[in-house]
């Protein structure tokens, strides 16, 4: 395979990227919907050697292993399978697992997602959708919504981890934490991990849902699931709680985990 280096990687990466500068129809670009755009595309492609290895895999047919990686780009295989993942968690590549015929660990191949990489604002709102969400929601009894809307948020956190490093070894809670912070930030919510006193935290300062979730609260419980579904497929079960959220007038998501 042909070997880019990072400048080459970099001034050919940008004609891949769809730039969208256009606010929500009957809504202005916010500080806060072009902070969380910027930081959901710098948390993927901010490092020059994770660009590299995107460019590598989208440029392959077949996609590429970890070792490929590695060999292609100079790097232990350790560090390769660690970037390929957070690609793969953004959603920007596609993990498949080869089954071998004899006894043995599956074999991982990534492969590009899709054919271009949106850099929208704000970063993957959709206004009319989360509407029609919270609206379907509101016909339910209260409880049965917040269960069904987490339950769909667990399912898609599990799926994300999976995307992410299906069968791997389970992390410590701190790296998990991390990990899933990091992955909310792709995914929109300008997200961050802190810990004190014992206490691990994620503080998400966007959400996706926009205006949608302040009006249906209910929402609120896909994030909750999300984060409890990404922490079972990294860590283990875990009961995260939301303490603060924009629904409740605070100025930014907190779940304690």
């Amino acid at each position: 395979m042909e070997s880019r280096s990072v400048e080459e990687t970099e001034r050919a990466i940008p004609l891949a990227v769809s730039i969208e500068s256009n606010g929500v129809k009957g809504r202005s670009l916010t500080p806060g919907d072009f902070s969380a755009a910027v930081e959901s595309i710098t948390a993927s492609f901010g490092d020059p050697t994770r660009r590299e290895i995107y460019w590598a895999v989208r440029s392959s047919d077949r996609g590429l292993t970890v070792s490929d990686i590695a060999k292609s780009v100079g790097l232990h295989n350790n560090v390769a399978r660690h970037h390929l993942d957070k690609l793969a968690a953004a959603g920007h590549l596609i993990v498949d697992i080869q089954r071998e015929p004899k006894a043995g660990r599956p074999s991982k191949r990534y492969r590009s997602a899709k054919s271009e990489i949106a850099f929208e604002f704000p970063a993957r709102h959709d206004d009319l959708m989360g509407t029609l969400l919270g609206r379907a929601l509101a016909l339910l009894p209260p409880k049965e919504a917040d269960r069904l809307a987490e339950e769909v948020g667990h399912e898609y956190g599990l799926h994300l981890a999976a995307e992410m490093a299906p069968g791997d070894a389970q992390r410590s809670l701190h790296s998990a934490v991390a990990t899933v912070a990091e992955t909310l930030t792709s995914h929109g919510f300008a997200a961050h991990s802190e810990g004190t006193e014992g206490q691990l935290r994620i503080v998400s300062e966007h959400c996706p849902f926009g205006q949608a979730a302040i009006d249906h609260p209910v929402l609120c419980a896909i994030d909750r699931g999300l984060v409890r579904g990404m922490l079972a497929g990294l860590y283990g079960e875990t009961a995260p709680e939301l303490t603060g959220s924009f629904a409740t007038g605070q100025s930014a998501c907190t779940t304690l985990v």
